[in-house]
């Protein structure tokens, strides 16, 4: 009863701050949190490690105000500045507009200003008309002018020549610095990285070139030093949190893991005593029958073949093909491919339904113990259901089904069998949140509706202060179904900002805490929580064979196989060794085999002079070494590499060949160069060359010194080798001088805690390899996916009025282009690129958008229509 009460106040204060929100009906779903067991106690824990997130939490908060309020001093009014007619031209001209490209509520305006920018009014871009650019000048300066140039046009835009206040600030008057709740805003978009480099042109535009650093150390510090530090405080809390997790029971509750249990465990005993009393069965036929003795030895032949190691690797070999077919299929392929393509497709389902037969015939019911067998089955039936699904077109979403074959891969690739099951103990480790998080998208999708629904508008550009992108319709709360594609939407940060927009010119500007705090909940907690989960299952995979228990045994058998022969090679090289041995005893050597073992034994004996020359007790060796192990020396070289850095810092296309810029650059590369080329010589003396743990080729880094060394000797030696004013070749020396800028990576070997982080990343190269590879799998498996289900159907047409147009036979005779999007699934290739794009979470909104209005092949997008419009 409080807690209604609560409710209602809130919704009286709500009411006060403009936003009409029934927030005790909107948030009833809560009480189903305390119903289910699991999610309750999910919750309990999450509300148990808020303290420990307080610091940080707190941090995160000041460190926004902070910003905001430098934003606040540094910038506040600035946005509002344009570029205005004076006002005789005003009154002489009434046609035109006051100020230029005013639009209200412009989402990208022309921001000028008095001093200290970088926009000012005289660099107006000059009129167009259409591709002509106009140069006349107004008709009352010259009333000749057009009669003079009759094709000519006036540049209007030379008149916008006075900066000074207008009325509204860019994106809906939601961007800006002029109070600290704006300004509040505006860094907290800025820390989330979208639409932050909007801001900071805007306030560069108006301020000065300067204001970059603002945002640059704002985005270091907000988005990446305190947001992973929140990431790393949430994931480890949450993991010693279930590390210490209590095992009681509240009461009043249901549990999901019970009942899943519960169905699982009937399930298994029903199916365990049906195999039970049909395999007594069997055996009892096949022992007591004389057709059944004779059947005995063919099965277990059988068992034999589809268990072994040539017919697994027939099977993966057809595996591949298949993949192969379904990976050159493509939009407007030739008839012969698609027929090719048809009768492969029977071929390999035919192939695979044979296949399982035969395991059926061999394993009897035993062949449904093993969950790949039973993938595998799926994906038969599914195949054979799509064979005779082709000639009905409603059902030929099927064919995307062939794609599932790729994951019979799986089978005969342990790796990546062992890290699916990591991901698959990760899914059930994360599975109720999960669902917490759906909850919590389906709480702020209802909510939304209240506040926003149907209060949104699309392409109104012209009716007062508030206008919007047709692009943006889609983004609303009139549903439930929008709401919830849009609060996801917002969790991803794909976009974001528009939205935030939206909201608040369509309702108020205290809306943004509807946004803040659906970040903070579901993105900064809930999805940090998840990668928690994902890093500590991974930390902790089980290295040793367990892991790979559920591999086919022919792998075991296959390895087993391998050491054997392996075993046996080694015994009868080691007896060729021997025998070799004995044969050189009683060989009598020559003079110049002598000789042979002559100099081996003396470049044996003089391994640790340096180029067979400098020995360890030589007095140039000695000072060499002494020089290059003095710190000064590290130092010294240190201050050249800085040095150097900032000349390459200094190096642009622009600069003239005969200036004298270029010739001291060039000299000061020339003295770099020669510097660490006696460097480079200095080690090799002191440390040798080659042969040895300690000599200069056995570090990786003197090996990438040396390398950009010689590359600069190179360089040099070309230009010194060219005559003056003879033709150069142009191409080698591009390259040469494109290695300059690997010179300051010399700096990671002097710094021993840069050199730190770097071997730290080089180390992770390898298990990050892999976890490439596996991703490049599913990239391959969704861009065959939708190659199949999208080919042919991102196409569109482009015209004045395309209300009409109904397909690409339309589109052309109405003599309009029928376009293909940027982003499409036409071919592998294509659709790879699209799955990237989708995976970087920069532009999945709008390919989903396109995907949900394709309509087929040739066939005109569907035009969407928000549902309050």
């Amino acid at each position: 009863m409080s807690t209604m009460s609560e409710t209602k106040l809130v919704d009286l204060i709500l009411e006060l701050c403009e936003i009409h929100l029934s927030l005790s009906y909107s948030v009833s779903p809560l009480r189903l949190l305390s119903r289910i067991e699991e999610m309750r106690k999910l919750v309990t824990m999450l509300v148990g490690i808020l303290p420990m997130l307080g610091n940080v939490i707190l941090l995160y908060i000041l460190v926004i105000y902070i910003f905001a309020i430098v934003g606040v001093q540094l910038w506040a009014g600035d946005l509002l500045y344009r570029c205005f007619l004076p006002d005789e031209m005003l009154a002489m001209y009434s046609n035109l507009t006051p100020s230029y490209g005013s639009v209200p509520g412009e989402r990208f305006p022309f921001i000028c200003t008095l001093s200290e920018g970088m926009r000012f009014c005289r660099d107006i871009p000059a009129n167009r008309n259409g591709n002509l650019i106009c140069t006349l000048p107004a008709p009352h300066l010259d009333p000749l002018a057009s009669t003079r140039n009759g094709s000519q046009c006036v540049n209007w835009n030379a008149y916008y020549n006075i900066c000074r206040i207008s009325g509204q600030n860019p994106n809906l008057n939601s961007i800006n610095f002029d109070n600290i709740g704006y300004s509040w805003i505006a860094v907290f978009q800025s820390v989330t990285l979208e639409g932050w480099s909007d801001i900071m042109y805007y306030v560069m535009d108006a301020h000065s070139w300067w204001s970059f650093v603002y945002f640059v150390v704002l985005t270091i510090l907000g988005s990446y030093i305190i947001m992973n530090t929140c990431a790393v405080v949430i994931a480890t809390h949450y993991s010693d949190a279930m590390k210490h997790e209590p095992g009681r029971r509240f009461p009043g509750t249901v549990s999901f893991r019970e009942v899943w249990h519960g169905i699982k465990a009937r399930i298994s005993t029903l199916v365990s005593r049906v195999s039970s009393m049909l395999g007594s069965h069997h055996h009892h036929i096949e022992e007591s029958s004389l057709l059944g003795r004779c059947w005995l030895p063919i099965r277990r032949k059988l068992e034999m073949l589809v268990t072994g190691t040539y017919f697994n690797r027939f099977i993966t070999s057809a595996i591949l093909l298949n993949i192969l077919t379904m990976a050159i299929e493509h939009h407007d392929q030739p008839e012969m491919l698609t027929d090719v393509l048809k009768i492969s497709n029977f071929a390999f389902t035919g192939l695979f339904a044979l296949e399982m037969i035969l395991k059926l015939v061999a394993l009897g019911l035993d062949y449904f113990q093993d969950w790949s067998n039973n993938f595998d089955c799926l994906i038969v039936i599914i195949s054979l259901w799509e064979l005779q699904a082709e000639s009905d077109s409603r059902l030929s979403v099927m064919r995307a089904f062939r794609a599932l074959r790729f994951g019979r891969l799986v089978h005969f690739l342990p790796y990546l069998y062992r890290q699916l099951m990591v991901l698959k103990r990760t899914i059930e480790e994360a599975a109720m949140l999960c669902w917490l998080l759906f909850f919590i998208i389906f709480l702020f999708s209802v909510v939304g509706m209240h506040m926003f629904g149907c209060l949104i508008k699309g392409d109104i550009r012209d009716s007062g202060s508030k206008s919007f992108d047709k692009i943006d319709a889609r983004k609303n709360f009139d549903d439930l179904v929008w709401a919830m594609v849009t609060v996801f939407q917002v969790l991803t940060l794909e976009d974001w900002n528009f939205v935030l927009y939206n909201c608040m010119a369509s309702v108020s500007p205290w809306t943004a805490v509807f946004f803040v705090l659906m970040i903070i909940v579901g993105k900064n907690v809930i999805l940090n929580i998840l990668v928690g989960i994902v890093v500590e299952n991974f930390q902790n995979q089980p290295e040793d064979h367990a892991t790979l228990s559920g591999i086919p045994s022919t792998i075991d058998r296959r390895a087993t196989i391998v050491s054997e022969q392996d075993q046996l090679n080694a015994e009868s090289s080691s007896a060729q060794e021997q025998q070799l041995q004995v044969e050189e005893a009683r060989a009598v050597p020559t003079d110049q085999e002598l000789r042979a073992l002559g100099w081996k034994r003396w470049f044996k004996e003089h391994e640790d002079w340096s180029f067979y020359v400098f020995s360890p007790q030589n007095r140039w060796r000695i000072f060499c070494d002494k020089l290059v192990s003095h710190r000064h020396f590290n130092t010294g070289i240190q201050l050249v590499i800085l040095l150097n850095c900032i000349t390459i810092a200094f190096e642009r296309p622009t600069i003239p060949p005969d200036s004298n810029e270029r010739f001291y650059l060039d000299k000061a590369n020339d003295a770099f160069s020669a510097i660490f080329l006696i460097e480079m010589l200095l080690k090799m003396v002191a440390q040798g060359l080659i042969i040895g743990k300690t000599t200069y080729c056995h570090s990786p880094w003197n090996n990438l010194d040396g390398f950009l060394v010689v590359m600069s000797v190179i360089d040099i030696a070309i230009l010194l080798g060219t005559e003056e004013g003879s033709s150069r070749p142009l191409a080698i020396l591009k390259i040469l001088r494109l290695l300059r800028a690997l010179r300051p990576l010399r700096m990671i070997e002097r710094t021993p805690q840069l050199r730190l982080a770097v071997e730290a990343l080089l180390a992770s190269v390898k298990p990050m390899g892999n976890i490439i590879i596996i991703c490049g799998i599913f990239f391959f498996f969704y861009g065959i996916l939708g190659v199949q289900l999208f080919k042919g159907k991102f196409f569109y047409c482009h015209g004045s009025n395309v209300s009409m147009i109904v397909n690409k036979s339309d589109c052309l005779s109405s003599n309009y282009e029928w376009l293909l999007k940027e982003y499409n699934f036409d071919n592998l290739v294509s659709a790879l690129i699209s799955v990237f794009v989708m995976y970087s979470k920069d532009g999945w909104v709008e390919l989903m958008y396109d995907g949900l209005d394709a309509v087929g092949v040739d066939q005109q997008v569907f035009v969407f229509t928000p549902a309050c419009y």
